[in-house]
């Protein structure tokens, strides 16, 4: 693990003196956020000097409090991040996710309003009840290409495949489209030729506003089109890029680590046994612990504040750690069942507007796939899980599997 006295790039914040940036792109990081984040709040307290990316500083609240205080303050601390571009590189890994959009997530004021409207009314257009009949449509054939093998890699084939059509689904998205995003998306996230898969990207959600302009469906980006926000091509592009990004990487992370969480985790796996899973117990644990997007709502204060006895210097991110902050001593317990007092989905003006549909997604992508297969067994020990490295996101490279051999299910 990294020694927090000696990480990163040293630094000078007003009324702390010179200190020692935390790199939150590496591997030992993801491999052990928690033991990080404990390090940190012995050594700084609520708020912690960062890089997101090498040479690219940032702070990171880690205290409960202190965040619920920043993100429900949006004129303080807007979420715009077009002053704070201009000091980045061009190929800065972490400047595709976190550059500014014409979108919500992106934007502040007035914008900020039109944008949040309009995706939330698509959003609430999805009928919960054929979502989760869309889940089913694809996972059974998924569990149906390896059922009869006794092994998997869950990540590979079951969760990606499956937030990836799902959200396919919803958008109206058809399949040539969807394939172009998905390697674009994976690129994004992983940092890997970040700049071109943005750029794949955005040419993959383009063809797809032009496909629904001119064959609209009930689907989300129909009900974007025609909505009274009246978006010009700019716009429409971002809306649906921004919905496509977090439906399909948050969305498999979500279904993954609460996997993982019941497959290692004896409070669960006995339950497996028993055939009483806890589904909705391990997805409210994971958004406790090992939230999708644990380092992902980021602010910038617009001038110089301070918040506690820091100084936060204008312009420069200020990340709100969801699961940092969750585990905040002053307001854990230890005990997270039926327990959705968490900050993963956000808080605030900004908080997320897909929560509902998430919940049913993950809910119904790990039920059916227990139903199918309830005598799941990780393959691999626990200490051999490997987590992706990088500091906005948190989820498994693999999660193989073993289960007794089992005929495939009737196609719905």
């Amino acid at each position: 693990m990294t020694d927090l006295s000696t990480a990163g790039r040293a630094h000078t914040a007003p009324g702390r003196g010179i200190e020692e940036r935390v790199p939150l792109y590496t591997a030992e990081f993801a491999a052990h956020p928690h033991r990080a984040y404990r390090e940190m709040r012995e050594r700084y307290g609520s708020l912690v000097p960062v890089e997101l990316a090498p040479g690219v500083p940032a702070t990171l609240v880690i205290g409960y409090r202190s965040a619920l205080r920043i993100l429900n303050d949006p004129d303080r601390f807007p979420a715009d991040p077009r002053t704070w571009e201009k000091t980045v590189a061009g190929d800065c890994p972490v400047l595709p996710v976190l550059q500014w959009r014409p979108n919500a997530p992106r934007s502040a004021g007035t914008e900020h309003i039109r944008y949040r409207r309009a995706t939330t009314a698509a959003l609430d257009g999805v009928d919960l009840h054929a979502a989760r009949h869309t889940v089913e449509q694809f996972a059974v054939p998924l569990i149906n290409k390896f059922c009869s093998t006794g092994a998997a890699d869950l990540v590979r084939e079951y969760a990606f495949p499956l937030a990836f059509e799902v959200i396919n689904a919803m958008l109206g998205c058809p399949p040539e489209i969807s394939e172009r995003a998905a390697a674009a998306t994976a690129a994004i996230f992983d940092g890997i030729d970040a700049e071109a898969g943005n750029r794949r990207f955005g040419e993959a959600v383009a063809d797809l506003v032009a496909f629904k302009r001119s064959t609209p469906g009930d689907d989300i980006t129909t009900r974007l089109l025609n909505d009274p926000a009246d978006f010009d091509d700019a716009e429409m592009l971002h809306q649906v890029l921004s919905l496509y990004g977090v439906g399909m990487g948050p969305m498999q992370s979500l279904i993954i680590n609460a996997l993982s969480l019941m497959l290692t985790d004896d409070r669960f796996a006995d339950e497996m046994l028993g055939g009483a899973v806890s589904t909705r117990d391990a997805l409210d644990e994971v958004l406790f612990d090992d939230p999708p997007l644990p380092n992902a709502s980021v602010t910038y204060p617009r001038q110089p504040i301070l918040v506690g006895n820091t100084w936060l210097p204008a312009d420069q991110p200020v990340v709100i750690s969801l699961a940092g902050c969750n585990n905040d001593p002053e307001i854990r317990d230890g005990n997270h069942a039926g327990n959705r007092a968490h900050l993963a989905w956000g808080a605030g003006p900004h908080v997320c507007p897909a929560q509902h549909t998430a919940y049913v997604v993950g809910q119904e992508a790990i039920d059916q796939l227990l139903d199918a297969l309830p005598e799941l067994r990780l393959a691999i020990p626990t200490a051999e899980l490997t987590w992706r490295p990088g500091p906005l996101h948190r989820t498994l490279a693999a999660l193989p599997v073993t289960f007794p051999p089992a005929p495939p299910l009737h196609i719905p």
